[in-house]
């Protein structure tokens, strides 16, 4: 709405202060027609692209055909922006038809309206450069996206990962639980029956892991890391002293005990990336606070830093994807910005019953 507005006041004033205009209606409809087309350019580019340019070869050949000697507004100039959404976000057939729309107009309305040498040059050359910039924007957002992707998938093949080893763990002592009961049932039917409770139990759990992990597709190596995962109180293991710089401070709080592994392991490696982040990225910063809170329902996790938010601190970085992406696949919250005062927060807030997305 901003741009017609522009576009629509641009034309007023060139109607009341310029002269050797076109005839008024044709004005209108060239006016129409680079406008109105603007709302949906970026849903419809190729569309708005005909309509655009189709009315503006018709009233150029119409004026060619019955020789009218004034010119069009500059405001035609707002086709630009159309040249540059058909290049952004139109398909590659819609962007070779509007391509074909927009090579047609160019020399008619440069015949219509006979200048210069410098000022057709000049012409060509700016639709060419709208046409390039949405190329490169729509170069760039393709390659953010499977940037996006790639760093989704880390993510999600290395809590596949965690699943696995937490299943496997809990299989095989199933397992042994099972060969133990079977030796001793006909001699002790009491220790036949503790091994089955032992198995039930670990079953339960088990199956409260399975459930994590559905939803989650793996598409990374088959080869799975056998060492012990990570839990809560492992992120004691991140902070440091007074030698190093930023000091990293750990605080953990409330009930903590009897996690399931899963959630342990996300709460560490996320605390553990937005230290590894604040360390890369918070200029200034000499500390980091990390606070773990155990609640009924949820495990909360805040870093703070008291670096610098100008520059350099991205908010969609791929790390900051990779946290989110870990956090809602357990259906929790997560959220990264500025500080009100100062320095850097992270916040993630997963549930102790998980339910995937």
């Amino acid at each position: 709405m901003l741009l017609a507005s522009v576009l629509l006041t641009w034309s007023a004033g060139e109607l009341l202060l310029r002269t050797g205009l076109a005839p008024v209606p044709l004005l209108l409809v060239v006016t129409a027609a680079v406008v109105a087309p603007l709302p949906w350019r970026r849903t419809h580019p190729l569309a708005a692209c005909l309509v655009a340019f189709g009315c503006l070869v018709a009233v150029d050949a119409l004026r060619l055909l019955t020789d009218e000697s004034g010119t069009l507004l500059n405001s035609v100039a707002g086709t630009l922006l159309i040249t540059h959404a058909l290049f952004r976000w139109g398909a590659g057939r819609e962007v070779v038809a509007g391509a074909v729309v927009i090579t047609t107009w160019l020399p008619i309305t440069t015949v219509a309206d006979p200048t210069g040498w410098a000022d057709t040059v000049g012409t060509y050359a700016f639709f060419l450069v709208a046409a390039s910039v949405g190329v490169a924007l729509r170069h760039h957002a393709a390659i953010r996206g499977r940037d996006v992707e790639r760093a989704r998938a880390r993510e999600r093949e290395q809590l596949a990962r965690d699943l696995h080893d937490v299943v496997a763990h809990h299989v095989s002592g199933i397992a042994i639980q099972a060969q133990a009961g079977r030796a001793v049932a006909l001699r002790r039917p009491d220790r036949a029956a503790e091994a089955l409770e032992t198995i039930e139990d670990a079953a339960t759990r088990t199956l409260a892991e399975l459930r994590s992990i559905v939803g989650v597709l793996r598409t990374g190596p088959q080869e799975t890391d056998r060492l012990p995962q990570p839990t809560v109180a492992d992120v004691h293991r991140l902070a440091t002293d007074d030698r190093d710089r930023p000091v990293v401070t750990v605080s953990l709080t409330g009930d903590l005990a009897d996690l399931p592994p899963v959630v342990g392991a996300a709460v560490f490696r996320l605390a553990q990336e937005s230290v590894t982040n604040a360390r890369r990225h918070a200029r200034q910063a000499t500390r980091v606070d990390v606070r773990v809170e155990g609640r009924p329902d949820a495990v909360r996790l805040t870093v703070d830093d008291d670096g610098s938010t100008g520059g350099g601190r991205p908010g969609a970085g791929y790390g900051l994807i990779g946290m989110q992406e870990r956090t809602t696949l357990l259906g929790g919250a997560f959220r990264a910005g500025p500080r009100a005062d100062h320095g850097w927060r992270v916040e993630a807030t997963v549930p102790r019953t998980r339910e995937t997305r």
